[in-house]
């Protein structure tokens, strides 16, 4: 047991040589009551009774002595766990480790573990992973392009979803805005035969996205030729392919079908960057010959070569109001389903330049 005297030698992070302090031994040193002592550090409403020198003394001392409260303790004393689980298609590059970097730094300032759970898109996992991650302790569950088919027992927040359950908040991004955007950058640069990637089946983003390109398109007077969309899915693939693989080889089955178009627009980067490489060893000129136009805006859009000119889904940010709307969720127990649109913005880079004149 750790001493119960002042004269207890200071903890310093990794020294695990040194006993735990605890909150006794802290309460002795500082002659104050446990209970002062727990409701500050826990950060509770009622420790605003409290004057500021005190917190202070306290907060300093519990740096001073490297103090961490017991996790069993907190978890008995007010029946919480403090977790939350986050269910994502997979953990490749791409969209949603984005959104994880977001929700990640936002949980950890709020002082509430997580974890991750991916389930690849298998039915039998979409189905049964939100009941383990109840099971376990979860207080609520972020779902990240996630389908949902109703309800779960806990908060919950879903970016990409539409539709409205009770206890769940929906945080998307203003696909049809983002289409247009894409289509008009393309149209001003004088593009007007444009191939595209439609996205996946079962996709939140894919049909509104889609319909938002329809309505652009009929807007710019531009024609969308049916030999020149491809809708991507995963189940055709080769057997293991990664993310940037799907956008090469359908690329390659684009260009199958016809050559005659100036420009690509994209469900996403990493599909977008996929297709570049297929159009580069058919030897296309990029931006010159074809331009690329990708969604989202993921971290190696920037070392694409060319550059990649995309639509920029703020994606941390959307990580991070997703975490403190499920924290205030849990906080207030709300059951009113809510509706939180985000607007993208377009980055124009490299990938993009008026089409060739022949």
């Amino acid at each position: 047991m750790p001493p119960t005297n002042n004269k207890q030698e200071k903890q310093k992070p990794g020294n695990a040589a040194l006993p735990p302090v605890s909150l006794k031994f802290l309460a002795e040193h500082l002659g104050l009551s446990r209970t002062t002592i727990s409701l500050v550090l826990n950060d509770s409403p009622v420790a605003k009774a409290i004057s500021e020198p005190t917190r202070q003394r306290i907060i300093e001392a519990a740096k001073e002595f490297n103090y961490r409260p017991n996790y069993f303790a907190r978890y008995l004393n007010k029946k919480r766990s403090y977790l939350v689980g986050v269910m994502v298609p997979d953990l490749g590059e791409g969209y949603d480790t984005g959104v994880l970097a977001g929700l990640e730094r936002q949980l950890l300032d709020d002082r509430y573990f997580y974890f991750v759970a991916s389930h690849q898109w298998r039915p039998d996992l979409l189905e049964e992973t939100p009941r383990m991650l109840i099971e376990r302790g979860a207080e609520g569950i972020i779902f990240v392009n996630t389908p949902l088919e109703g309800p779960v027992s806990v908060p919950a927040v879903r970016i990409g979803g539409r539709e409205k359950f009770e206890r769940t908040s929906n945080i998307v991004i203003d696909n049809e805005l983002g289409a247009r955007l894409a289509l008009e950058h393309l149209a001003s640069l004088g593009h007007r035969r444009i191939a595209f990637f439609k996205g996946h089946m079962g996709s939140a983003d894919t049909e509104e996205r889609w319909h938002g390109i329809q309505g652009a398109a009929s807007q710019l007077g531009i024609e969308i030729d049916p030999e020149l969309v491809v809708q991507l899915d995963r189940s055709v693939l080769p057997p293991g392919p990664e993310a940037p693989d799907e956008g090469y080889f359908f690329g390659k089955q684009l260009l199958s079908r016809s050559r005659d178009f100036t420009a690509l627009c994209a469900f996403n980067d990493m599909s977008a960057m996929g297709a570049m490489i297929a159009f580069r060893e058919a030897g296309l000129r990029l931006p010159e010959d074809v331009s690329v136009i990708g969604f989202d805006d993921v971290q190696a859009a920037v070392f694409a070569y060319p550059t990649l000119t995309t639509i920029r889904q703020p994606l941390r940010h959307m990580g991070e109001l997703a975490a403190k709307t499920l924290l205030r969720r849990i906080e207030t127990k709300d059951v009113e389903p809510e509706h939180i649109l985000v607007e993208p913005q377009i980055v124009v880079r490299k990938s993009t330049c008026a089409p060739r004149v022949n």
